[in-house]
């Protein structure tokens, strides 16, 4: 028998609140499968799904043959997402570099775009980590009621409620405020690293910029050669004795 998910509720009222979100370029995108006509829209529709859940993926992190199933229509964006979850890439970089909690964290961020309520929320999902499983973990967390009411089968996850009409700023993405591995992990891999600069970098425009064949460019050229011998001193023209300098022969 399993055990049920615990109870939790909201440390705020504000999340039963519908939102009223105003349209502006801080707003998520919102990719769905339902009405895609074009090949470039179904590869936009992808490579969100992989920046929402892997943040980024490298050639060697895609997933080939759930790409090729979610183009022919074989399995729903649902599936794919389960799918992204339960890979090797995902388990290597947050399941094994981080405790249940942080991972129960990181998932509830990427699947129900959401950060976590409270301290009890994270006990709550890590009980069915250590009861079920992963799989079972991503299973209950999919089928739960708050993923289909907001995403369904074929709505990419995003960050829900970013910007807030009575802030001045929205909330942060979760990729910058909730790094993929715990403390303990990023001490072992050695960041950060706090680099010291000996020299203050300038930047200057393009148009300032030497140009080929600018003499200043052979200003550090013309440095490196060698001094030139000390330059005789000039003598002033009334200085000179013009009698002494003219030959004559004495006569014996």
């Amino acid at each position: 028998m399993s055990i049920p998910l615990l109870g939790y509720k909201p440390s705020s009222q504000n999340v039963r609140v519908a939102g009223y979100d105003i349209g502006g370029d801080d707003q998520p995108k919102v990719y769905s499968a339902e009405n895609l006509l074009s090949l470039s829209e179904m590869n936009d529709l992808i490579e969100a799904a992989y920046r929402q859940i892997f943040f980024h993926a490298f050639r060697a992190d895609r997933e080939r043959f759930l790409e090729s199933q979610l183009r022919n229509g074989q399995i729903t964006v649902r599936d794919f997402i389960r799918g992204l979850l339960l890979s090797a890439t995902f388990y290597n970089s947050f399941y094994a570099k981080n405790s249940n909690y942080r991972f129960v964290e990181q998932c509830v961020q990427r699947v129900l775009g959401r950060d976590v309520y409270n301290e009890r929320e994270k006990i709550a999902w890590s009980i069915k980590v250590a009861t079920k499983g992963i799989q079972g973990f991503v299973d209950e967390l999919l089928d739960s009621e708050e993923y289909m009411e907001n995403f369904g089968y074929d709505i990419v996850p995003y960050q829900r409620r970013r910007v807030l009409a009575s802030r001045d700023q929205g909330e942060r993405p979760f990729n910058i405020t909730s790094p993929r591995y715990d403390e303990y992990y990023r001490a072992i891999l050695g960041f950060p690293q706090i680099i010291w600069q000996s020299e203050v970098r300038t930047y200057k425009p393009q148009e300032q910029k030497p140009t080929a064949g600018n003499p200043s460019l052979y200003l550090d050229m013309a440095r490196s050669l060698p001094s030139r011998a000390t330059a005789p001193s000039s003598t002033s023209v009334s200085n000179i004795n013009y009698l002494s300098k003219v030959p004559y022969r004495k006569t014996t």
